[in-house]
């Protein structure tokens, strides 16, 4: 562990929470443009999240004050270093890098504040960074480790192929990559992400983290990517561009949300939309791995035509034998019908919920996009759901302290 911060520094963070509060988000905009300068620390960024009105400034500039707030009290802060680690994994951040990050935000610090960014106030903040940095490196470099001790585990970027291609619904096609080398594949967590890296046409490259929809296995990982219609992003990429034979670099599987060695309480599995991905790889462990663990696959989608894998999900329900799925359809399509094409019209709710899952002791994996989440997450807790029993991915950025 670093070295306690000093008590001044402590004080003096903690008291200008109320001036990053008013220029949070001018502080990271102003860091993130100068880090930009430099094409190398430019490279290591996903920027689907950048940018004017880019979402990861103003989850930069939250997680930045929730620091400063708790800076007296940092155990409620150990969640979301874990996840900042894992990003930092999968976007191959290393300890050569936190110095740019360091000069950038003391730089955004003292140019918005201006005179009120005394010499104190710098050097606290600078303090208080490194701390943070430190505990930061330490747990990626024992991150790094366990990957690197794992049969098939690598470190950095590591080429796979595209094995084969599979058309899920009119939206979603999945991907098996191998690696190129001939190796052996890291078991992942299931719920667990890879991170890529694309070469677009026009020179740039991007970097994008997608879920992995396969159980556990030595030989291959499988990708389930929704196509976007907008954009020239990674999906648009894999499914426009990318054909069988096509090599992708890819860091080791990472991410903090997955599902324990030895789960003992039932599961219930909601996902929204293509945050299904993550559900199947559990539910595929679920039936590999634990014949007695009580499960719920409950998936919500627009129609039949972007609903994916529900073939799939059923038949290892109907091989396991306490695994129960459960489809919604909030704008079902002509020739859809309940029963048939799917089990409920509408929304998951809460109050269904409550009505047919073990809502009192299980455990509650979420997935899916922000509207999703932002409705159930609340409502489970209004249902008595403790937080300690709600574990939830989403795609874009969260409340991260350094991010990528």
């Amino acid at each position: 562990m670093p070295k306690p911060l000093s008590p001044e520094t402590v004080q003096i963070v903690k008291a200008s929470a109320p001036a990053l509060a008013a220029h949070g988000t001018e502080i990271t905009k102003s860091m993130y443009a100068r880090l930009f300068r430099d094409d190398h620390i430019f490279a290591l960024f996903n920027h689907a999240n950048q940018g004017e009105g880019g979402s990861q400034v103003n989850a930069l500039a939250a997680a930045i004050l929730a620091y400063a707030q708790n800076i007296d009290n940092l155990g409620v802060l150990g969640p979301v270093v874990e996840r900042i680690a894992h990003k930092h994994i999968g976007y191959h951040i290393l300890p050569e890098h936190y110095p740019f990050v360091a000069k950038a935000l003391l730089a955004a610090v003292e140019d918005v504040l201006g005179s009120a960014a005394t010499p104190e106030l710098l050097n606290a903040w600078g303090e208080a960074y490194w701390f943070l940095a430190d505990i930061l490196k330490e747990r990626e470099t024992a991150i790094r480790g366990e990957l690197m001790e794992r049969s098939g585990g690598w470190n950095g970027w590591r080429d796979f192929v595209i094995a084969s291609k599979v058309r899920e619904s009119d939206v979603v096609t999945s991907f098996i990559l191998k690696p190129k080398d001939g190796g052996r594949v890291a078991r992942h967590r299931p719920g667990q992400y890879l991170t890529f890296r694309f070469q677009l046409d026009n020179g740039l490259e991007m970097k994008r983290n997608y879920s992995i929809s396969s159980g556990p296995n030595d030989s291959f990982y499988r990708i389930s990517v929704k196509r976007e219609a907008h954009g020239q992003g990674g999906s648009r990429y894999l499914h426009d561009q990318a054909t069988v034979g096509t090599v992708l670099s890819a860091t080791p599987p990472a991410g903090d949300f997955f599902l324990p060695e030895a789960p003992e309480a039932p599961v219930v599995l909601l996902s929204g939309g293509v945050g299904l991905t993550p559900m199947v790889s559990i539910l595929e462990t679920i039936a590999e791995e634990h014949p007695n663990l009580e499960a719920h696959f409950v998936h919500g989608a627009l129609n039949s035509g972007t609903h994916a894998m529900d073939r799939h999900v059923r038949e290892l329900a109907d091989a396991h034998g306490k695994i129960t799925i459960s489809s919604f359809y909030s704008a079902p399509a002509n020739g859809d019908a309940v029963g048939l094409s799917h089990d409920f019209d509408g929304f998951i709710t809460a109050e269904w919920l409550r009505k047919h899952t073990p809502i009192a002791n299980a455990e509650f994996y979420l997935c899916g996009p922000k509207p999703f989440l932002r409705a159930l997450v609340p409502a489970l807790a209004r249902e008595g759901v403790s937080s300690e029993r709600v574990h939830y991915e989403f795609f874009g950025p969260s409340d991260e302290l350094i991010a990528a």
